[in-house]
This record gives C-alpha cells, structure tokens and sequence, in this order.
C-alpha cells in the first residue's frame, strides 16, 4: 500500500474510534469521513461497507488491548490491566457496542494475553488459584459493560474494581 493511502487509512480509523465511541453503532461514515478529512469515496475505498470499518476498528482496538497486556507482568499486572481497560471502556464504546463483529483472532490473542497475565498473578500467589480465564473476561467484559452507563464515575468504577480485586486475591 502506498504511504499515502496508508495514512489516509490511520487517518480513518482514528476518526472512526473517536466518531463511534462518541455516537456509538449508529454513527454514518460520512461523519468519519469529515473528521479524518477525506472524501467518502476515501472511505469507501478502503473499507466497503461500515461492516468493514467496524471490524478495523475492532481488530485495532483489540491489538492494542493485547500490546497493552503484553507489556505488563507480574502479580499486579492481571490488576493493572483490568484497571486500564476498564477506565477507558466509557470513552472507547465501540468495543462494547460493536461487539457483534466477528473478530474471532484478534479476540483469540486478547484471550491468550489476559489468560498470561492471570497465570503469572496466580504464580506469584496473588490471585486465586481456582480462577480461570473464562471467568476473568467475563468479568472484564462485565465491567466494561457498566462503564457504558452515564453514572458510571471514577468512584463507582473504584469501589466495583475494589470488590472485584478482592474476590479474585488470595
């Protein structure tokens, strides 16, 4: 791809993430057009159909989710992340409410980075032997869910990760 095209395309994904996660599911490319600045032929080029905007946005989101997971370690990183994703839920509800997108890799890595960072925080004593994965993306999806009501403030998100945190420690 040329290196025009290619930040034409990272010009429209950023403009998506913000245009989505502002508007949610219902917002028009048109509206992602204007704030990356191109035409909607430009859009259109580079992604058919909204269908194939959403899920670039949801693979991008996702790869970052897993850089993120990945650069942490150690008993406190599980918490870490859960404490990051879940700050960032209200403003990024795309990945919310465009989950019905199938991004069953992008998905799949997430999976495998939160599920290394369970182990290395149950390694080291940290975190509840008996916890598996499954039932630690439920609860972060949970979260992330709740982030997404207007009420949701950053004492209500302290005090529910607070409950969490503890019914996950040792």
């Amino acid at each position: 791809m040329r290196a025009d095209a290619q930040r034409n395309r990272a010009r429209i994904l950023d403009a998506a993430e913000e245009v989505f996660a502002a508007q949610g599911a219902a917002a028009s490319t048109e509206e992602v057009a204007r704030r990356a600045g191109v035409a909607i032929g430009t859009v259109f080029r580079h992604f058919p159909a909204k269908e194939d905007l959403v899920k670039a946005i949801m693979k991008r989101l996702l790869g970052s989710l897993v850089e993120q997971a990945g650069e942490l370690s150690g008993p406190a990183g599980l918490f870490t992340f859960f404490l990051n994703v879940v700050a960032s839920a209200g403003r990024q509800r795309s990945v919310i409410t465009l989950a019905g997108v199938d991004i069953g890799a992008a998905m799949g890595a997430l999976d495998d980075a939160v599920g290394e960072l369970l182990r290395q925080a149950q390694a080291a004593g940290a975190v509840r032997a008996d916890v598996r994965p499954a039932e630690v993306m439920a609860l972060l999806t949970s979260l992330c869910q709740g982030a997404l009501h207007s009420g949701w403030d950053p004492a209500l998100r302290e005090r529910t990760l607070a409950i969490v945190f503890r019914g996950l420690a040792t």
